[in-house]
């Protein structure tokens, strides 16, 4: 057995002529009976006590201890007694993804994580904590989608805490442990009619921002951050290299999201509002930090920008521009006096790239084609967002067969003459 157990309440003496005796300690009667000591792989003294009539259960940890130590899976009881919070708090700070991922992921786990599991020892992490913690966040967040975001989170934390032998074991990993549902609800694109009464309803300024969502997919901050000199009218392409962000209350440029660089072709109804949109107000030059606060300033020619110059923050124009466009155009209802606006998530400016796909998909391009020109990693995604989109089997069989009928119904030999089985 790895180490030995030591009696705190008795100890050893010898007498003079050498004869033993056990002897009454001054704790004798009082506080931990035994401690179970032995030496771990950094070289130091570990312990644990335990109370009277507990001395089998020492020797059986200790047991364990060597079991672990012979199976390489030793988890150090002292380092195991750091809290979810502390070290997440450390694993959050050695995060080495950029601060556009940071924040967020940090956001998620002090709002929706440390104050339900914070102050447990990661050593003490049983799969009903998980499931447990699960229940209270379906009552905190209503959206399946994001609580899997946060689970996922949580869940690396927990992966970095094994992989640093603080942990036997993931939680969030076990067949118990079920992730939250992706909760994908199912698109529905806007009409065109519904994209241009919204165009018409924005200030003249920003218009042109639906003609470059609706007609080429961009994302928002990809639209902020459109610089004049990467849409091509003489190649038909626009490329999409960088957008603008908040990162920890600062703008900043940083790449497409997962950067993910990419060329979108430039229909010609685009590209003339484009050029209307430039003769009317022209570019500008904005100066930010690259992907941080405190990055290398970078100056680019936006064909975007406030009325005093500077780029374009999302959450100003959500609340001042867009959402007063949406009660205009009849998306959504005037506020009362004195009251904001509805939510409309559904209805921010992400409905133009939705719009966008659907009228490719309309058109009959291809999910891998679409899948590249709205910058998704994986054009699996793209089929499971826009899959009811798409013409049905069914539907294109019908066509097939009756356009064969109909290529045939003069002859006399033709189908209609067959005989059934």
């Amino acid at each position: 057995m790895a180490g030995h157990i030591q009696d705190r309440w008795y100890k050893t003496e010898t007498s003079t002529n050498g004869k033993t005796t056990r002897v009454k300690t001054d704790r004798h009667g009082t506080g931990m009976r035994y401690r179970a000591r032995y030496i771990g792989p950094d070289g130091t003294e570990k312990s644990k006590s335990f109370p009277d009539r507990q001395k089998r259960l020492a020797e059986k940890w200790l047991s364990h201890i060597e079991a672990d130590m012979s199976r390489g899976q030793y988890i150090d009881p002292t380092a195991g007694r750091t809290t979810f919070k502390q070290y997440g708090e450390k694993w959050i700070a050695a995060l080495t993804t950029d601060p556009t991922t940071r924040v967020p992921v940090a956001v998620q786990l002090r709002l929706h994580a440390f104050p339900y599991m914070g102050s447990r020892p990661l050593d003490s992490f049983q799969p009903e904590h998980i499931r447990e913690w699960l229940s209270e966040l379906e009552q905190a967040v209503p959206a399946s989608s994001y609580r899997r975001v946060i689970f996922a989170s949580v869940s690396s934390v927990l992966s970095a805490a094994v992989d640093d032998s603080l942990l036997a074991k993931n939680p969030c990993k076990v067949r118990s442990v079920r992730a939250p549902e992706r909760g994908m609800p199912r698109v529905r694109p806007w009409s065109a009619e519904r994209v241009f009464a919204v165009r018409a309803a924005l200030p003249e300024r920003y218009r042109a921002m639906t003609d470059i969502g609706g007609g080429c997919g961009l994302r928002q901050g990809e639209i902020f951050g459109l610089p004049d000199d990467e849409v091509n009218y003489g190649t038909g392409w626009v490329r999409v290299a960088n957008q603008v962000k908040v990162v920890n209350g600062h703008l900043v440029f940083a790449p497409p999201k997962r950067g993910k660089e990419r060329d979108v072709p430039l229909p010609d109804h685009v590209a003339r509002a484009i050029k209307q949109h430039r003769k009317d107000f022209p570019p500008v030059k904005v100066t930010l930090p690259w992907l941080r606060p405190n990055g290398a300033p970078v100056t680019k020619l936006l064909l975007f920008s406030l009325t005093g110059g500077g780029a374009v923050r999302r959450t100003d124009f959500n609340t001042r521009i867009w959402k007063p466009a949406l009660a205009t155009a009849g998306v959504i209802p005037e506020p009362e006096n004195g009251q904001r606006y509805e939510a409309a998530r559904e209805h921010g400016m992400h409905a133009l790239r939705h719009f966008y796909a659907s009228v490719l998909l309309d058109a009959g391009e291809n999910i891998k084609a679409l899948s590249t020109y709205l910058g998704h990693s994986d054009p699996g995604f793209t089929l499971r967002t826009y899959t009811h989109l798409m013409p049905s089997s069914e539907g294109r069989t019908r066509k097939a067969v009756d356009r064969m009928y109909e290529a045939t119904e003069s002859a006399p030999d033709g189908p209609q003459t067959a005989q059934g089985d």
